[in-house]
């Protein structure tokens, strides 16, 4: 059983230096009781605390990697139900999966297709985690093969999928020790699977259909056999099914500290779909609620893309928005006397306004103000977007030194600070812009 927040707190150095972020080291005991900070955060705790508050400090599921170096997947480690709670940490990796009865050119086109699509979204890459390779010919020279044709080509974590240990180790042992997750152990085979893990230093899924008691019993054997970095299947596939079960296997890990059941997941929302929308509208589901590995049967850039923005979306900390720097944006080459736009440095509404101004082909200056990563309306709101700023970063990014005239162009969300701007610059004119970026084009074709 765990330690108390009291507990923990008699072996914390009791000096509330607030290093942690909490304001006293009984709040900070708390939250450790909890499983929502980690131990590290304490900067002046004791080695011999520490080795007594080691379980306390464990979070309740565990971080798993999926491959090694730059490309690497972290799944695991939540802390809270709810993103609006804390955050979400861990985004789930998405991976497509490939079959090895595919021609061998086909699938090396596959593997590089999935390799190198990315897409670039508020100054972010996106892509595509790795790929599944599945031993559907059920051949293990054949799968061992199409593994080594995979790595040769990409360097992207591996989930590799076969029943027979005989033929998974062939293909473990074509993967240069890039630590893939082999899927899966059984209630048959767990313990070949287990040594497999063990010998090739790789994570190990566990499946046991629709019995979560089963699936902790055959979690704990694998562990015991010394497996540590384990992924859990709980065989639901409908949509109501994975709703339930994922998000039992969240409160149990999460409220009841039930470790048996502290792993991250593993879905395959295609395997009851044929349909690729059908697949995809169950994959963002399990985005949501509480996937941390997505196996893909269908590879179309068209719909990847939504579900690498929804993933973004959900696991960018609500509390931190992306931000651009603020400061003096040229666009399209601009010379002294272009238009001046101004903006908030939230990233959306920044490469909203910031592409929509490229694509008029306008040369222009957009002047971002540092609203502490709020957009135009809730900054306003906030009083983060207002004259007063707007005002001070023409100054603070020297504006008058880059262009020849005193037009400003503020968005029409907020219009009403027009007459304020006048008085904050004086001999300025204030000129009020489109409301919707999608109308910048059409706008600056007027300006002049």
């Amino acid at each position: 059983m765990g330690l108390s927040g009291l507990q923990i707190y008699k072996l914390l150095p009791k000096t509330n230096c607030k290093e942690c972020g909490f304001p006293t080291c009984l709040a900070f005991g708390m939250k450790l009781a909890a499983k929502q900070v980690e131990l590290s955060a304490c900067p002046y705790v004791s080695e011999e605390a520490k080795a007594q508050l080691a379980a306390a400090s464990v979070p309740p599921i565990r971080l798993v990697t999926i491959g090694t170096g730059d490309k690497k997947v972290e799944v695991g480690n939540e802390t809270v139900l709810f993103r609006h709670e804390k955050t979400f940490f861990h985004q789930p990796g998405l991976f497509v999966r490939l079959k090895d009865t595919l021609a061998l050119p086909e699938f090396e086109a596959a593997v590089e297709q999935v390799r190198d699509y990315s897409v670039e979204r508020v100054g972010i890459l996106l892509g595509v985690d790795g790929i599944a390779i599945e031993n559907a010919s059920g051949d293990a020279a054949t799968f061992a093969k199409y593994v080594a044709a995979a790595r040769a080509k990409m360097e992207q974590p591996f989930v590799l999928i076969a029943s027979d240990a005989t033929a998974m180790d062939r293909a473990l042992e074509q993967t240069d020790g890039s630590a893939p997750l082999i899927y899966a152990a059984t209630a048959d085979n767990w313990k070949e699977m287990a040594d497999l893990a063990t010998k090739h230093k790789a994570p190990l899924a566990v499946r046991a259909d629709g019995d979560l008691s089963a699936l902790a019993e055959l979690a704990e054997q694998v562990k015991s056999a010394g497996v540590e970095n384990i992924v859990l299947d709980p065989g639901a596939r409908k949509p109501h099914d994975t709703l339930v079960v994922l998000t039992q296997l969240r409160r149990l890990a999460l409220k009841s500290n039930f470790r048996p059941l502290g792993y991250p997941i593993v879905t395959f929302p295609g395997e009851d779909f044929e349909s690729e929308e059908d697949e995809v509208v169950l994959a963002a589901q399990h985005i949501a609620k509480y996937a941390g590995v997505i196996v893909l049967n269908h590879f179309d850039p068209a719909a990847i893309y939504p579900l690498l923005a929804l993933r973004q979306n959900i696991f960018t900390d609500p509390q931190k928005p992306i931000q651009v720097s603020p400061g003096l944006y040229e666009v399209n080459n601009p010379t002294p006397d272009s238009p001046l736009l101004v903006t908030t440095n939230f990233s959306l509404t920044y490469f909203s306004v910031a592409g929509e101004v490229e694509g008029s082909g306008k040369p222009s200056w957009l002047l971002i103000a540092d609203a502490e990563g709020m957009s135009v309306l809730t900054g306003w709101a906030a009083g983060k977007f207002d004259a007063e700023k707007i005002a001070k970063s023409v100054k603070q990014f020297d504006v008058l030194g880059k262009i020849s005239h005193k037009k400003i162009v503020i968005p029409g969300l907020v219009s009403v600070i027009s007459g304020e701007l006048e008085e904050e610059l004086p001999g300025w004119d204030i000129l009020v812009g489109p409301r919707e970026a999608i109308d910048i084009p059409t706008y600056l074709k007027t300006w002049n």
